[in-house]
């Protein structure tokens, strides 16, 4: 069913298949170091177990996109969100509180002294959380008023996409070139030049094509990218839909207005011939109100 070279990335399938295995860890390593700006330099990691479930039933689970732990015993949050983000901030709250609360021990909580690993939450969205124009925002704990940070351990990163509209020619750094490939990559039909001769963007173009995929992996993947298509048509028949309701909304009011002031000019009309002493049955005669409107005058 693709009509591209190249896979989305963000659909579940191709995403787990380009950062989820092992033998791609060089590439989630070199996307969160981008994403990191040097504030932390993450040299190895592992691959954590998806779903968390509560420690009651009562407890939701938590079921997310990548967990993994890096060298430094961090861990590391990546949820992909297609369509519209619902709640989306309070996810983030919830899924890095259950990261925390579960590193509690079984009791001895005096030896253990609240000593948390680093806990960080990062999403890639296609669609705009609404909150503000950036593309790249980087949360954290701080005071309100100094702004100065309050704790470095917590931190909440969020990509909106559809703001980053960057050309291949003003890509600057590599987290620009990561960015543009992740948006643009399942349009593409050849690897632009501006990114040719990096051994990272090589090998995620390399595993992004379509053709490298297995026949069950195609049949998944174009499942996938059928569900992604049918939610975008309708969602384009909802915003057309809502645009001929603005516009007949607009055709309406301003017939209602034509009418109103038609009505308006013919009360100024009757108010100044009823002061000339006409007769009520000439007024509304003459201007097709009821006698009952002109006698309110």
């Amino acid at each position: 069913m693709s009509n591209t070279k190249y896979v989305d990335p963000l659909l579940d399938l191709s995403f787990k298949r380009i950062f989820s295995v092992d033998q791609n860890r060089d590439l989630l390593i070199a996307f969160l170091n981008e994403v990191f700006k040097g504030r932390k330099r993450i040299v190895d990691l592992t691959y954590n177990k998806n779903e968390h479930h509560g420690n009651n039933k009562e407890e939701g689970s938590a079921i997310f996109d990548l967990l993994c732990t890096g060298d430094q015993g961090e861990k590391i949050l990546i949820e992909v969100q297609n369509g519209r983000p619902v709640n989306f901030k309070k996810r983030a709250i919830f899924y890095t509180s259950r990261l925390i609360s579960e590193q509690a021990p079984k009791g001895e909580m005096d030896k253990w002294k609240y000593d948390i690993t680093e806990v960080y939450f990062l999403a890639i969205l296609d669609e705009k959380l609404k909150v503000g124009e950036e593309y790249f925002q980087d949360i954290c704990l701080c005071n309100r008023k100094t702004r100065e940070i309050f704790y470095e351990g917590l931190g909440y990163t969020f990509i909106e996409l559809s703001n980053f509209v960057k050309t291949v020619d003003e890509l600057e750094s590599d987290l620009d070139r990561w960015l543009y490939s992740l948006k643009y990559l399942g349009e593409m039909d050849n690897m632009p030049l501006q990114l040719q001769n990096n051994a990272v963007f090589e090998k995620l173009y390399n595993i992004a094509e379509y053709s490298n995929m297995t026949p069950e992996e195609q049949e998944i993947y174009d499942r996938e990218l059928k569900r992604k298509w049918d939610n975008e048509a309708v969602k384009e028949q909802q915003r057309l839909d809502y645009e001929e309701g603005l516009k007949r909304s607009r055709v309406e009011g301003e017939e209602i207005g034509k009418e109103i002031g038609r009505v308006e000019e013919k009360m100024e009309i009757a108010l100044v011939m009823k002061k000339k002493g006409f007769e009520v049955s000439v007024i509304a005669e003459l201007t097709q109100l009821t006698p009952e409107e002109v006698e309110k005058l």
